[in-house]
């Protein structure tokens, strides 16, 4: 997949493609470009490639071919300390021999900048992540989520345009994870910086991003803002990652307008969005997500039956495990709420779901 060119690109991967020993490449002749501002997230599993597109960026690692540009300049051959990034690592990297204040100041010793200048970038940082009276500890003196905002504060700063971040989160809890990702958001939003941010966490990405890249096999599978992603995935891959989500193998049928009817083993038949299948005959997966089904009372072009194999109570909603056209792993959201029919496992009820909801796919 590739993204156009743009005029107001800050942030520009033009074919980079990465290869560590001269054959196989873990970065695909890549081609992304991202506007002064943006928070953009690299989600991917492991081995996708994101890691090495963000080390890259930051000089930690040589593009084997194409152009890495930094607001309209070529940064390939600029070794890191002269590329003005900001950089946030999941280990902290803080400097453990020196106080806070210290670390903070480290950057701005590099640049030259003079001691009152320093000290006062030093506690601006410091009340920007809430941690104004922490300037004398040491990293050690610090828990998990202040030594991340200390780091954070680090690679703020110098006043960068651009901060980098390598699953910054990755070693904190969930509860304290959750509240720093909303800090994060909140600080672009003040600041107004150029954020490029890598993990594996989907709701992490969502949560925080403008838009995702989701990589897979040194590829940008996906690039869209989160609802889009979440809601419209233009392949199987990117709708089995992000979030939960219901498949049901088939073979497209007939094809009308937007829509194709796909036949299942059963020889029953769903009608789906044609977004990326092919002609009649051929195999695809139909995706739809658990909120989009609803337990039926009247007959619709999807109604169907489905065996209650499984109900688990989590609050506002009942997630419910049906076996439905032979899967057995097929997952309903039914909203906690006044109205809503109460399953029983064991028993038998009837599901459906729009054909705009349902999405017909690559096969798997």
């Amino acid at each position: 997949m590739t993204t156009a060119k743009s005029a107001d690109a800050f942030v520009e991967f033009d074919h980079v493609q990465k290869s560590y020993d001269g054959e196989a490449l873990v970065v695909k002749d890549l081609n992304l470009s991202l506007p002064k501002g943006e928070f953009l997230t690299m989600l991917g599993p492991s081995g996708s490639g994101k890691t090495t597109c963000l080390m890259m960026l930051a000089g930690f690692e040589t593009a084997t071919h194409g152009e890495i540009r930094l607001d309209g300049r070529e940064i390939n051959n600029i070794p890191p300390h002269k590329r003005g990034i900001g950089m946030v690592f999941q280990n902290y990297a803080l400097f453990p021999h020196m106080t806070v204040a210290e670390n903070l100041s480290f950057p701005l010793e590099v640049r030259k900048m003079g001691k009152s200048d320093r000290e006062a970038k030093v506690k601006r940082a410091l009340d920007m992540v809430q941690m104004g009276e922490f300037g004398n500890r040491r990293p050690v003196q610090l828990s998990g989520g202040q030594q991340q905002r200390i780091a954070l504060a680090r690679a703020l700063v110098f006043d960068p345009e651009l901060v980098l971040m390598d699953e910054p989160l990755g070693a904190l809890d969930k509860q304290l994870r959750e509240h720093m990702q909303y800090e994060i958001k909140h600080l672009h939003e003040s600041l107004g910086i150029t954020v490029v941010y890598v993990t594996h966490d989907q709701s992490e990405a969502l949560t925080m991003s403008d838009r995702v890249a989701v990589f897979d096999d040194g590829r940008i599978q996906q690039l869209a803002p989160p609802d889009d992603l979440y809601e419209r995935p233009e392949n199987s891959f990117v709708a089995q990652f992000i979030g939960e989500n219901n498949k049901l193998s088939g073979t497209v049928k007939s094809k009308s307008g937007n829509h194709v009817v796909v036949e299942l083993p059963s020889g029953k038949t769903c009608t789906a969005l044609a977004v990326n299948c092919g002609d009649v005959g051929s195999e695809t997966l139909i995706s739809v997500r658990p909120e989009r089904i609803e337990i039926a009372a009247e007959d619709g072009p999807n109604t169907t039956t489905a065996d209650v194999k499984e109900l688990i109570y989590l609050g506002d909603h009942i997630r419910c495990r049906l076996t439905v056209h032979g899967n057995d792993e097929f997952i309903v959201k039914v909203p906690n709420a006044a109205g809503h029919k109460h399953l029983v496992v064991g028993e038998q009820t009837r599901v459906t779901w729009s054909p705009d909801d349902a999405r017909a796919l690559d096969p798997l």
